[in-house]
């Protein structure tokens, strides 16, 4: 299983989101967050809250089987991209396994 990781711009967050849907990937978590980058807006201002952010951001997670993971980057990679610069950036990690809370048990399914 794969973990996909991405932080896009707010203003992508329903684009990215509606696609996923459409394309079976129903599981999807968000954060609001903030960050800072090498890239810097002229008209960028720090965060109230933390003093050296001057980016708003939104983390868009969810995990998939291996074989989808690849779809899912481009999903969100076409819907998430801007003409600026710092688009944001997408993580992809190997997940060893997933249980259920009420139960307990393994949703891992083994690829053959």
């Amino acid at each position: 299983m794969k973990e996909i990781k991405a932080y896009i711009k707010p203003n992508k967050l329903e684009s990215v989101v509606a696609a996923l849907k459409e394309n079976g990937f129903e599981s999807v978590t968000l954060s609001e967050c903030e960050g800072t980058g090498t890239y810097k807006r002229e008209d960028s201002l720090p965060s109230l809250k933390f003093h050296f952010a001057d980016s708003k951001m939104i983390k868009v997670a969810l995990v998939c089987q291996n074989e989808e993971a690849e779809k899912a980057v481009a999903i969100i990679c076409k819907n998430a991209a801007t003409p600026y610069p710092a688009d944001g950036i997408l993580y992809v990690s190997d997940i060893n396994d997933a249980f259920k809370i009420k139960t307990g048990k393994s949703i891992k399914r083994f690829n053959k």
